[in-house]
């Protein structure tokens, strides 16, 4: 029993709201029960071509990953629609089979409509996927057009059984899913409480614990904005008297985020007692008591507000506890469901939405891999034009694409060293191998997620144990496997760099205009007095578009990169959080009352820095700057937190575009993130 919540701990520890488990298990089920099926229909009803195992194991994966519909229903109907684009293009291949250069040309076709299909949303995306794989299968397995029929069983069985999965067996449940991930934020504001701990401990922060707070700190944020996202919300976003349990959820999980980050941000200038930190770890009300009548003596000095502070976030934290507590004897029913209304996005076929030079892109890779792919071998060249088709998936420059089709190579290169030894070892151990293969499919899909080089690795390791199985292993074909890859991982790389290439700094600039956007509009919007959800929802505006610049900086910040050095992206990545904490504290603290012709005054000031700095967009990651030495600066948090809010956020944005002989205004480590020195 002990055991099993230590897993489930570590789980969510891990796994946030166990989306990653679900994923895994989701597409393994898929596939097991599909092929079983088919078995069973092949051995008791009608003997099945091999296209139709092909297409069901293939089309269970995209039913599992590919189909992002909001609700079942909607769901379902694009398994089907996708079915009906399998047995097109099938029909299509088939037809094509003895006109192999027409075939190949088609192919092309296919994988042009597939990738433009991606304007009209998450259903385009999923029929897209659909088409691409069942065009590879049927031009590898060549089945006749008589057969056709009998293949369709495979990709019907896969989607009605994809569906049940989803929809019966491992349903979405916002209402589980938020209890999960208010435990992992929980969790994750205890990792923080206990390095506070270490820290008080020593009685000073060292660059050591600056680092891992910041890590601390970017776990919890990911957490956060995931259970944020299973709140349901009115339709414009903001809370009202209608939805007031979800609204009071809300602000506790702000409050728990906005805490944390004032506890350890103050830390950095005056550590709190261990025996404070130890009773909010234990939530000892007596001591909590004792503590806070200590504090009144040292009001108004550095050591007051960090104590302050962790009062708050004990408090905090107590109220999220609670909030916990409620959920699991009520599971929220006192949060009504919100209907997901889909919003269409305009339909655009010109060069100027990146979808469609994506498209372009994607085509003319895969052209150039299939070339060279039939160069190395008439049989195999499939695996180059898969290649360069999914280093192009999710991904928003060509930095982007660069990094997934190293990552793709390195996990295929080790995959097929790792998977050449295990299915050696496990030759004439059919039951053992099938096990191994079957664990490999989960692993591989639970780590997509998070590594792209882990999923390919694990799926590599799947070939090898089924080339084993079927007898047809050799060094020669995983090498060509290997060879084709690369080809295709190459094709992909080269057609990103020099063909209507999305680069780095465009798509940083977008990101950066986004979140100056987000932060001058909630400057003006403390500046109108607006109500205090507005303001939260507005910061959490923000909150999201730095996510989207660490995203985007992602490939500057990479060891191959000839842009810059790795630790200047994180300085300037930063200075970018410590704003965001402060757009956070300002939403958290402002109130009508509260906004002075003097604030106003400040707020104006900052806006027409924001003017002043939006149109050098992505400049701010390619500047140097210079650090002085460490100035104390006293944060009076709980007196004036909004004027001081916006204090900070003018100071702090000075830095992202310092002049040349300017000095920094603080030093490094007070920042939120501070400066990892190298």
């Amino acid at each position: 029993m002990i055991f099993g919540f230590e897993l489930r701990d570590w789980l969510l520890a891990n796994d946030p709201a166990l989306s990653r488990l679900r994923m895994g298990s989701r597409v393994t089920l898929s596939i097991i029960l599909s092929f079983t099926i088919l078995l069973l229909i092949d051995k008791l009803i009608v003997s099945l071509p091999t296209a139709s195992y092909g297409l069901g194991i293939v089309l269970s994966i995209e039913g599992g990953v590919a189909v992002r519909d909001k609700g079942s229903t909607r769901q379902l109907i694009t398994r089907l629609l996708g079915c009906l684009a399998s047995l097109l293009v099938v029909g299509v291949a088939a037809a094509l089979e003895s006109q192999r250069v027409l075939s190949d040309f088609i192919f092309l076709v296919v994988i042009f409509l597939a990738s433009a299909g991606r304007v009209y949303g998450p259903r385009g995306f999923a029929i897209g996927m659909f088409a691409f794989t069942s065009y590879f299968m049927g031009s590898y397995f060549q089945p006749k057009i008589a057969e056709l029929p009998l293949v369709l069983i495979g990709p019907v069985v896969s989607a009605l059984v994809s569906h049940w999965v989803r929809a019966m067996l491992l349903p979405d449940n916002w209402r589980r899913d938020l209890l999960r991930s208010l435990e992992s934020v929980r969790g994750r504001i205890n990792q923080i409480l206990f390095k506070l701990a270490a820290v008080a401990a020593k009685g000073k922060v060292e660059d050591a614990d600056r680092q891992e707070l910041r890590q601390l700190e970017d776990r919890l944020k990911e957490v956060v904005l995931m259970a944020e996202s299973f709140i349901p919300r009115p339709p414009g976003g903001v809370f009202d008297g209608a939805s007031a349990p979800a609204a009071e959820l809300a602000i506790r999980l702000f409050d728990a985020h906005l805490a944390t980050e004032s506890a350890f941000v103050l830390s950095f200038q005056s550590p709190p007692s261990i025996a404070l930190v130890h009773a909010v770890i234990e939530d000892d009300t007596a001591s909590l008591s004792a503590e806070e009548k200590a504090v009144a003596e040292i009001e108004g000095q550095p050591q007051g507000e960090t104590a302050r502070a962790v009062l708050w976030l004990g408090a905090a934290r107590r109220q999220l506890m609670e909030t916990i507590d409620a959920g699991r004897r009520t599971d929220f029913a006192e949060i009504a469901s919100v209907d997901e209304t889909s919003t269409s996005a305009p339909i655009d076929f010109s060069l100027k939405n990146p979808l469609m030079r994506s498209a372009l892109q994607i085509t003319l890779a895969s052209a150039i891999a299939m070339t060279l792919g039939l160069a190395l071998s008439r049989e195999r060249w499939f695996w180059a034009v898969l290649a360069s088709f999914l280093v192009f998936t999710n991904t928003n420059s060509r930095g982007d694409t660069a990094i997934k089709a190293l990552q793709r190579s390195v996990g295929t290169l080790f995959g097929i060293a790792f998977g050449l030894v295990l299915a050696t070892l496990l030759t004439g151990h059919m039951v053992v191998a099938l096990a191994a293969s079957i664990a490999c499919v989960f692993l591989a899909f639970y780590f997509l997620q998070i590594s792209y080089a882990t999923m390919t690795f694990f799926i590599s390791i799947v070939l090898c144990l089924v080339y084993g199985m079927m007898g047809v292993l050799t060094f020669d074909l995983l090498k060509l496997r290997l060879e084709e890859t690369l080809i295709g991982a190459v094709a992909g790389t080269l057609v990103a760099f020099l063909v209507l290439p999305a680069r780095t700094r465009e798509t940083l600039d977008t990101a950066v205009a986004k979140w100056f956007d987000a932060l001058k509009e909630l400057l003006l919007a403390a500046s109108e007095k607006r109500s205090q959800p507005e303001l939260i929802v507005i910061s959490q505006k923000v909150d999201a578009c730095y996510r989207d610049i660490t995203l985007s900086a992602r490939p500057l910040g990479s060891t191959w990169s000839i842009v810059t050095r790795p630790g200047q992206i994180r300085q300037t990545l930063a200075i970018f959080l410590s704003v965001t904490y402060w757009s956070r504290v300002l939403a958290r603290n402002n109130t009508a009352d509260s906004v002075e012709e003097d604030l106003k005054g400040r707020i104006t000031a900052d806006i027409g820095l924001l003017d002043r700095f939006a149109p050098r967009g992505s400049e701010c990651f390619l500047v140097t700057r210079k650090q002085m030495r460490h100035v104390s600066r006293h944060l009076p948090l709980w007196r004036e937190g909004a004027r001081l809010a916006v204090e900070m956020i003018g100071s702090t944005l000075d830095r992202l575009y310092p002049e040349e002989t300017q000095d920094l205004p603080f030093a490094a480590g007070k920042a939120i993130a501070p400066v990892n020195q190298e």
